[in-house]
């Protein structure tokens, strides 16, 4: 591979390209490949290992997190790489997935070729704000401190917040807890929008507030947002498919938010695709495990490596009877972009 003296003529960065792209390198190397020959003397003592130990072409931390997931798989189910959707879900979330052909998709970042696995090409989108949202939303209520205060050594908010859900359905008749939302709609971009509006400049957005400051409603007011995230996703889904990808079959999940499983369960639900929890939570390090052993030889290229040593994970299902009721969400979703655009508008 090489740079692409066209591309840096267009963005007047061609003088980088001087002296055999002396500034920022000529070599390429892609994820895996073994690099020199291996470590030195000087930095395997300083790293505590042996000289001329393998050294690997290295991943940004998300793509090594998504190498590591992408070859997880359940005892129930397994797909295709193309169609897997991997989040890595934390303070902010990044959506990745590769295809064999090229998707150029707006809002979405690539495709780009051989970024993570050999000749597939990467589509990468993400929402700005994730576990962070949610954090905001719960430890500016009221409520918070008073529940913090309640709470065993050990317990979480969220799995206070996701069990008493679960109480005021049962108290409500409802079937399930997601119907507790009918009157409160969420628009998340509280800092901005990644994908696939790519707009900085968008704000969140809530309909349906009332007076009520007691811990069911800030219960129902997390359910939103967590909503929220989820329609984000689908958001992206939809964006990619409208521009000719290949139909996604299952959602991955790692990273701080993949322990919540009302958080895994919505994205389930509403983008109506299975969703696959690892069993080792760290894939980070999965992936980084996975270039050393492609480097080492140890498998032909990171597609096998991936595949051998993705594990296993925990499938759960999407709930076919809260589809329609999602359905009307998500169009109100869609609807408050709209309105956001149109109060910009009025206010040019």
């Amino acid at each position: 591979m090489q740079w692409n003296r066209d591309f840096f003529q267009q963005l007047g960065l061609d003088d980088l390209l001087n002296n055999d792209a002396e500034i920022i390198g000529s070599i390429v190397k892609e994820p895996g490949t073994p690099v020199g020959n291996g470590l030195s003397e000087k930095a395997a003592k300083e790293l505590n290992l042996l000289p001329g130990t393998v050294v690997g072409t290295s991943l940004i931390d998300a793509h090594a997190g998504a190498l590591g997931m992408f070859g997880c798989r359940s005892k129930e189910y397994n797909c295709e790489l193309q169609g897997k959707l991997a989040l890595i879900c934390g303070t902010s979330t990044c959506h990745m997935s590769l295809t064999r052909e090229p998707c150029l998709a707006r809002g979405i970042w690539g495709p780009y070729r051989s970024a993570i696995i050999a000749d597939y090409y990467l589509n990468e989108g993400g929402q700005s704000a994730a576990g962070l949202l949610l954090d905001h939303v719960i430890k500016t209520h009221p409520q918070y401190m008073h529940i913090k205060m309640k709470l065993s050594e050990n317990e979480h908010i969220y799995t206070y917040l996701n069990r008493r859900l679960k109480q005021i359905a049962k108290e409500k008749g409802l079937d399930d807890p997601c119907y507790l939302t009918k009157d409160i709609h969420v628009w998340p971009d509280f800092h901005g929008n990644r994908s696939p509006i790519a707009d900085p400049n968008l704000r969140g957005m809530i309909t349906g507030l009332n007076m009520n400051v007691d811990e069911d409603a800030l219960a129902i007011l997390y359910l939103a947002f967590v909503q929220a995230l989820a329609y984000g996703t689908r958001h992206i889904i939809d964006n990619l498919l409208k521009h000719n990808r290949v139909p996604f079959q299952t959602l991955l999940f790692c990273g701080g938010l993949a322990k919540n499983a009302l958080y895994v369960q919505n994205h389930a639900d509403i983008c109506q695709l299975p969703a696959l929890i690892p069993d080792e939570q760290e894939m980070v390090l999965v992936g980084s495990a996975m270039l050393g052993a492609c480097a080492a030889k140890v498998y032909d290229g990171l597609e096998a490596a991936s595949a051998a040593m993705g594990g296993n994970g925990k499938m759960l299902i999407p709930q076919f009877s809260t589809k329609e009721y999602h359905e009307r969400k998500y169009h109100v979703f869609l609807e408050m972009l709209n309105d956001q655009r149109k109060y910009r508008d009025l206010m040019m």
